[in-house]
């Protein structure tokens, strides 16, 4: 079965088990100071993350692609 929505430890387990390797507590971080992936309240306390906003939170945190060292950088 497939969850549509996912705990802060699952949303985190799910990211790096797609390749995105990120810790709960970074998640928390990022909600905390900005750049976290959207997320809802459900009660007071918990936060859950739905699945199609964490691919699309790590498909805009991947640079364009790239050939060489040498190209430059391009922060999304």
């Amino acid at each position: 079965m497939i969850k549509e929505y996912l705990t802060r430890k699952e949303a985190a387990e799910y990211l790096t088990n797609k390749g995105f390797p990120i810790s709960p507590k970074t998640l928390a971080k990022y909600a905390t100071v900005g750049g976290s992936p959207e997320y809802r309240r459900f009660g007071n306390r918990r936060v859950v993350y739905a699945v199609t906003a964490l691919d699309e939170w790590a498909k805009n945190k991947l640079s364009a692609p790239r050939f060489n060292t040498s190209q430059e950088l391009t922060v999304n």
